[in-house]
């Protein structure tokens, strides 16, 4: 049995025939199966009109209102009901003689096929829409059309061939190869041709250098990328931050390979044969000129453009960028992060590719000038190993300053008791500083967990150089993804990043441990056991006068964590006990001043 919308018929009818007669009605409720008797009073019983329909009048059930159907109420007995079958309906009727109530109207099988496949009884297609006026579609739409649109701007790109290069194609030959076409030098200068082989090898380097991944960097990612924000497409994506001076530096390495092919070009057109080469000139000219200025400013930024590019790889619109750059031939299948460390690589060995000349050169100022050149390239590599220590230690410094907080005594320590009106004298000593200075060396930090007298606290510890800090964590997940993920330093842990990312803090538990005045102990685990205490060692503040002012009873996950905390704390408080030691000497070998002044 299925139900029909006796309101809609009726409102149908009404429509075409203008208005309902009675006896209309009447043929109308004998298609859908309701006999006449039941809406003549007169001639049928009050039980047959109860049979055929429920009179709910009245009705303040939640069931009706709802049109749920109460377990007695989904047949009739076979006695009464005959060819009927009760089910609800989501009509209501009002008739001057006659209200139908949801639930009220059954009809049999036939009528409701008869009705259901009438033209005028067909439901509006639009009221099938759904009605809800805040539709994902529209906003599924919007992005599918912004990735279109970008990867309709990437196919108008056109990359240039690398091939129109004069030195292109000598940077896979030997030195034999060349000499094959041009001229065969004599035997007795073979300790030159081993100097010209050498030289060669510097040339080839860098040809591979500057057109395997400096112009791949330079016109297939970087004037891409620019394109695209022309394009009003990744407007967001900072091209220096991940590029750094590649620009220079691509110029700088084209002119470095165009000087040196031209040396090696006059040397084997050159109509005598003479064995030497002019290249000492060319390698003075560069490597003490911004060959290697310009390879400390990218290297400088380079950990912090792959944190950023780690960061940028989540967006979509970004991955269709990066994918489509990739898989272009002239990547030969490296990846960004791979092409980025490229000038890291090469710095590095340019001392090896220097002594190698310096070593097959046979006069005796050549062999000097090459070797001041080389001490100077490997000079400037230690230069920067530390430029870069000390970044990463100012970048650690500066971000800490932001995340961690340093409560006033009064909120750290309830025993201390300070009037309002006295307040303002410890404000003017904020605690802040403490992190300022540039010499102070972040060495290590984790997290661990804190054993109270009632309760367990995750806490983080960061060891400087010269004191302890233990803080507890404290999440904002609802900020979450409000810190400049660029902002972040790479070299913290992916749990401090974690809270730095959903806008966190750490805040100061206890007053910094001079590394000098800790303690650290193991703690065996059958005297902790008891406790629910694993992997625990103790960690002991002790004032001048060596008495213990504060106890931290802590954690790890692991005992390889555990093991780890005591060897950095106890070769903390090793290193600055001997840096303390020296000190003291340096200043009592100064020459005491004379009391006559």
């Amino acid at each position: 049995m299925n139900p029909i919308n006796l309101g809609s018929l009726l409102s149908v009818e009404s429509w075409t025939c203008g208005s309902l007669s009675s006896g209309r009605i009447l043929q109308i409720l004998q298609i859908v199966a309701i006999p006449a008797h039941a809406m003549n009073p007169e001639t049928a019983s009050s039980r047959q009109i109860k049979e055929t329909i429920w009179y709910q009048r009245r009705d303040k059930s939640p069931s009706a209102a709802m049109g749920m159907v109460p377990s007695g109420l989904t047949s009739l007995d076979q006695r009464n009901s005959g060819l009927f079958e009760r089910r609800r309906s989501s009509v209501v009727l009002n008739l001057p003689s006659l209200e139908v109530f949801p639930g009220d109207l059954l009809v049999s099988d036939g009528a409701a096929d008869y009705l259901c496949h009438h033209p005028l009884l067909q439901l509006n297609p639009e009221s099938r829409k759904s009605r809800w006026p805040f539709s994902k579609r529209g906003m599924v739409s919007s992005r599918d059309k912004h990735i279109s649109d970008l990867e309709n701007c990437l196919s108008s790109v056109k990359i240039t061939d690398f091939r129109g290069f004069e030195f292109y194609s000598l940077k896979n030959k030997t030195w034999n190869e060349v000499l094959e076409t041009h001229q065969e030098l004599p035997l007795d200068q073979a300790d030159w041709r081993k100097q010209q082989e050498a030289v060669w090898e510097l040339f080839t380097s860098e040809c591979t250098y500057f057109l395997d991944h400096l112009l791949v960097l330079k016109m297939i990612f970087m004037n891409t990328l620019k394109h695209l924000q022309t394009q009003e497409h990744l407007l967001d994506v900072d091209s220096w931050r991940l590029f750094a001076n590649l620009e220079e530096l691509s110029q700088t390495s084209f002119g470095f390979a165009s000087s040196l092919f031209s040396i090696i070009k006059d040397h084997v057109n050159r109509s005598e044969a003479s064995p030497t080469m002019d290249f000492i000139s060319v390698i003075t000219k560069y490597f003490r000129g911004s060959l290697c200025q310009s390879h400390q400013t990218y290297c400088l930024n380079y950990s912090a453009a792959i944190f950023y590019l780690e960061n940028l790889r989540q967006r979509e619109d970004f991955g269709v960028y990066l994918k489509w750059c990739e898989q272009n031939a002239q990547c030969r299948r490296l990846h960004l992060p791979e092409l980025l460390v490229a000038p890291l690589h090469r710095l590095t060995r340019y001392p090896l590719l220097l002594r190698n000349i310096w070593k097959r050169s046979a006069d005796s100022t050549e062999k000097i000038t090459i070797y001041s050149i080389k001490e100077k390239v490997e000079k400037s590599i230690r230069d920067l190993e530390g430029k870069v220590k000390w970044l990463d230690n100012y970048q650690k410094c500066r971000r800490l300053r932001e995340i961690i907080v340093w409560p006033p005594l009064w909120d750290r320590d309830k025993r201390f008791f300070i009037p309002e009106c006295l307040k303002h004298v410890f404000k003017d000593h904020t605690a802040e500083n403490i992190l300022s200075p540039t010499n102070r060396q972040l060495l290590y930090e984790g997290k661990l967990t804190l054993a109270e007298s009632t309760r367990f606290l995750d806490v983080y510890l960061f060891l400087f150089d010269d004191f302890l800090l233990v803080t507890k964590t404290k999440r904002n997940k609802k900020k979450l993804g409000g810190s400049d993920p660029g902002l972040l330093c790479p070299s913290f842990s992916p749990e401090l990043q974690t809270v730095i990312k959903e806008g966190g803090s750490c805040t100061v538990l206890d007053q910094p441990i001079p590394v000098d005045r800790l303690v650290v102990r193991s703690i065996d685990p059958l005297h902790v056991s008891a406790f629910g205490l694993r992997h625990a060692f103790l960690i002991q503040h002790e004032n001048r006068y060596r008495q213990c002012v504060a106890a931290f009873l802590l954690q790890a996950q692991t005992e390889n964590i555990k093991t780890a905390w005591m060897a950095q704390l106890t070769a903390a408080i090793s290193c600055f006990t001997k840096n303390q030691e020296m000190k003291k000497v340096s200043l009592s070998t100064l020459p005491t001043e004379s009391s006559q002044i």
